[in-house]
């Protein structure tokens, strides 16, 4: 392949790429850019791999990390579960991150990289080395742990180490200075091990820092940096579409991250400073305000159904829970069948709800739910006082209303659902655990609230059952 043609294959590449992310942002198009994504993704490795930078020498190596690594993809596509598609996301983050070190070490070391190169465009080369190895080992570092804690493997508490603050400042400085050392003639390979040794702990303190709560904010953060070590191996490669794609992730990375901090008020560098969290499965109120007032009251899926019967509006709201449960489908099922009996149903999704963005989103569209009842936060608040049944579906702190009525709380002024304000809401849960932010729920207590207690998916089950007899 001629070099004009690689340059056009980016080029269009490039477009498929931006129409890609342009058709992710509605559902009803999020299939058409997916297939942007995917045909943008081909068009750009093939140029890549038939361009004229590979050699006959190198292509057999190429096809062959291609075949092994297709391979893996294949088989994580196929047995990896929804509940495991945040920690993927954070695992495949990691590798992007991985390369862009690798790629900056490689480039360091090979001396035709800078064969010619001299004077200030030498200067501007070995800066982007260093720079792109810092924010892959932070990517790497960071998205590994970010695994950690979304499989269970690390728990979810912030860990707050003394003086953090003063911690980071001076990894930052001592980053700044090996970076000026770097830059001087003969400065070898130190300076570049030692600003990466503290870049992959900068990683690990920063989200181990981070609550559990927080963790949607994290996977979208980590996302944002993956897209900013693609474009830093772009630099380094002298790769155009490697800039782009990694510019377009990057930005729009930080722009999801943004959004994500503003569902649940809270800053981008509060999250990033420590965020909110507790492992514990025990209930745990925020502050005295916050001690429950009331009794729990229990019902079962007979019960549950007849509610459901006799209402004239529902609104669904789903939450980890269902995804752990896999209850999706039964969910639809239910829909299917108050719809067909004329019930107004509607979901409600909480920006957070989840562990990664657009989770709830992804199971409800997997379960062949119609996108024109899948409603956001804000367009179904106004709506719940005229509601007859809001379940909500192993969601805890999205529900919460200590988030409104009590200023001590960690999750205080945090946007949630209203749904106690519906005349009846049924809350599912396996049992009165607190949330992943650690928080009691004093939405359990209200009057005008029943709990449904056990598996998701089998409870859903008996209901449909009942509804269908």
């Amino acid at each position: 392949m001629s070099a004009s043609l690689a340059t056009v294959s980016y080029i269009g590449a490039t477009i498929l790429f931006i129409l890609s992310l342009g058709g992710l942002s509605n559902q009803e198009t999020s299939l058409r850019g997916n297939l942007y994504g995917m045909i943008g993704m081909t068009l750009a490795v093939l140029a890549t791999v038939f361009g004229p930078q590979v050699t006959a020498a190198g292509l057999p190596w190429i096809i062959a990390a291609m075949l092994v690594g297709g391979a893996i993809g294949l088989y994580a596509a196929r047995t990896v579960q929804m509940t495991q598609m945040p920690e993927l996301v954070a695992l495949m983050h990691s590798m992007v991150g991985l390369a862009a070190m690798l790629v900056g070490f490689a480039t360091y070391v090979d001396p035709e990289a800078t064969k010619g190169v001299v004077g200030a465009a030498k200067s501007i080369h070995e800066m982007e080395i260093y720079i792109g190895i810092l924010i892959g080992a932070v990517t790497f570092s960071g998205s590994i742990v970010a695994f950690g804690k979304l499989s269970g493997r690390i728990g979810g508490n912030p860990l707050l180490l003394p003086g953090r603050h003063w911690l980071n400042l001076v990894g930052l400085l001592v980053v700044i200075y090996f970076g000026r050392a770097f830059l001087q003639e003969g400065s070898g390979m130190t300076p570049l091990i030692v600003m990466t040794v503290i870049a992959l702990l900068f990683g690990i303190h920063m989200v181990m820092a981070i609550g559990g709560a927080d963790m949607p904010v994290v996977v979208s953060m980590l996302n944002s940096y993956s897209g900013w070590a693609a474009a830093a191996t772009g630099f380094m490669l002298s790769n155009d579409l490697l800039i782009v794609t990694g510019a377009l992730v990057g930005s729009s990375g930080a722009i999801l991250s943004y959004i994500m901090c503003k569902a649940m008020a809270r800053s981008f560098i509060s999250v990033i400073a420590g965020g909110f969290g507790t492992a514990s499965a025990a209930p745990k109120p925020a502050g005295d305000a916050a001690q429950p007032a009331g009794e729990v009251v229990p019902v079962n899926a007979t019960e549950t159904a007849e509610l459901l019967r006799e209402a004239k509006s529902v609104v669904i709201v789903p939450g980890y829970g269902m995804a752990v449960a896999q209850a999706q489908h039964t969910v639809y099922e239910i829909t299917k069948f108050l719809r067909e009996k004329g019930v107004n149903v509607r979901f409600g999704i909480h920006p957070v709800a989840g562990r990664m963005p657009g989770h709830m989103n992804v199971l409800l569209a997997e379960a062949k739910v119609p996108y024109d009842i899948v409603f956001e936060m804000d367009e179904l608040n106004d709506d719940f006082p005229k509601t007859d049944v809001v379940m909500v579906i192993g969601a805890n702190d999205i529900v919460n209303p200590g988030a409104q009525d009590d200023p001590t709380s960690p999750i205080a002024g945090m946007p949630v659902l209203e749904v106690w304000k519906a005349k009846t809401s049924i809350v599912m849960k396996r049992s009165m655990a607190s949330g992943y932010a650690g928080v009691d729920n004093p939405l359990f207590y209200k009057e005008n609230n029943r709990m449904l207690f056990g598996d998701a998916k089998k409870m859903l089950d008996e209901v449909l059952t009942v509804l269908r007899a």
